[in-house]
């Protein structure tokens, strides 16, 4: 049976390299250090791999000559070049990666959304995602997270630094969801799944709103689920949480353990602003198994990062182990930003896969690019994790089986030991 390897390798050229093709054989040398994977027992099915749509991106690409800009939509979204992306992210009204604060309806009180428009978007980031949908052999789906509601809904009278939502306009916020899903699906983009909130239990400098676990759940069960469904939209997926690891177990335990809210909620969001935590998301599956996990957002923090190794062996650690423990889709953050790590309206830089340097039209790819790639570009929508171990503790490893048969291992060795 022939074997395809594909490497990426510190101090080499080797990034997502086609190298010789093995034969797979019989070998009882112990010495050797050894990958199983066995379809004999299957586990969750995979949606996709991918990235997220956000007006730092969309903006930054607008900066770059034609032949870049193809390059880079090339280099996620083309099958036979690119990593294939099938499951990306992008935001409801403003987010911090936007290059200012601004909501669909400014109109104090506008509960009929009578001055609804997402012209903002149209402007640079509906066009992007349009021209991803143009490069994709294989359709993508797209979610949509809000980070704030409109200031008028707030108890803060602003997006940024927390705040609730009044509860006079729990009915309306929930419709806002519904408005913003036709309004893309008149462009020609299905919303494929919403998440109630971005990181819930922060209070952050930028677009944020906080609930508790128990107001998430109530909004979901009481507002959003029964509205989505009264407005024919029960096929979209209600995601809740959308903060980290830590308190993953916690916060669904919540919504979970509610029948009425439980049955509109599809599944689980989390992020990896925290420590490690896979186990949480293990439990969450022994506990809920009808419940779907989904790594809803995670970069290198702190600027751009430029040729840094560790930030990709972070991103090979998670996506191992988020698929090792029930994950069924993973989605990075910004798919590019420029030189500083931004733009950003409150200075929170942050590093992408790919970096443009806007100054010099020149792309920079870093190492969580390559990461990234080889489990989006070899393990496809539909495909079923199967059973997958290691003889030696240096080595992760994670496998699928996809739909055509095939079988993607994806082996990673962070320790300096080479490994035959």
């Amino acid at each position: 049976m022939k074997v395809e390897v594909y490497l990426t390798a510190k101090d080499t050229d080797d990034r997502l390299s086609k190298k010789a093709d093995l034969e797979l054989k019989q070998d009882s040398v112990r010495e050797a250090a050894m990958v199983r994977a066995d379809d004999c027992r299957t586990y969750q099915k995979i949606e996709g791999f991918g990235g997220a749509f956000t007006e730092a991106a969309s903006s930054t690409l607008d900066k770059m000559s034609p032949a870049n800009q193809e390059e880079i939509l090339k280099a996620y979204f083309d099958k036979e070049s690119g990593l294939a992306y099938s499951l990306c992210r992008t935001h409801i009204n403003s987010c911090d990666f936007a290059l200012g604060n601004y909501a669909y309806t400014e109109t104090d009180g506008d509960v009929e959304f009578k001055d609804f428009t997402i012209d903002r978007d149209r402007k640079s980031l509906l066009p992007m995602i349009k021209r991803a949908q143009e490069m994709s052999d294989e359709p993508f789906v797209l979610f949509a997270s809000p980070w704030s509601p409109p200031a008028w809904m707030k108890t803060t009278g602003m997006m940024n630094k927390g705040g609730k939502l009044k509860p006079e306009y729990f009915e309306a916020w929930a419709r806002y969801y519904c408005r913003y899903i036709r309004e893309y699906e008149k462009e020609g983009i299905k919303i494929w799944g919403i998440t109630v909130q971005n990181e819930p239990e922060a209070t952050q400098t930028w677009d944020s709103c906080v609930y508790t676990a128990e107001e998430e759940k109530d909004f979901v069960r009481d507002y959003l689920g029964p509205i989505m469904e009264k407005e024919g939209l029960s096929d979209v997926k209600i995601i809740i949480w959308d903060h980290n690891r830590d308190m993953l177990f916690e916060r669904a335990r919540v919504a979970y353990n509610d029948p009425e809210a439980s049955k509109y909620i599809w599944g689980t969001g989390f992020h990896w602003y925290c420590g490690d935590n896979f186990d949480n998301a293990r439990i969450h599956h022994e506990v809920f198994p009808d419940k779907q996990l989904l790594f809803t957002e995670g970069c290198q923090e702190g600027g751009p990062h430029l040729g840094s190794w560790d930030t990709g062996e972070r991103y090979g650690k998670s996506m191992i182990h988020d698929l090792n423990n029930y994950t069924c889709g993973w989605c990075d953050w910004n798919m590019i930003l420029d030189e500083t790590g931004g733009p950003n309206h409150v200075n929170n830089l942050c590093s992408a896969p790919i970096i443009a340097d806007t100054k010099n039209d020149k792309l920079l790819y870093q190492s969580s690019y390559y990461y990234i790639g080889h489990l989006a570009k070899f393990i496809r929508p539909g495909a079923e994790k199967i059973v997958c171990a290691t003889t030696r503790d240096e080595l992760e490893a994670t496998a699928c089986k996809n739909p055509d048969g095939s079988v993607a291992i994806v082996v990673m060795n962070r320790s300096d030991k080479e490994m035959p």
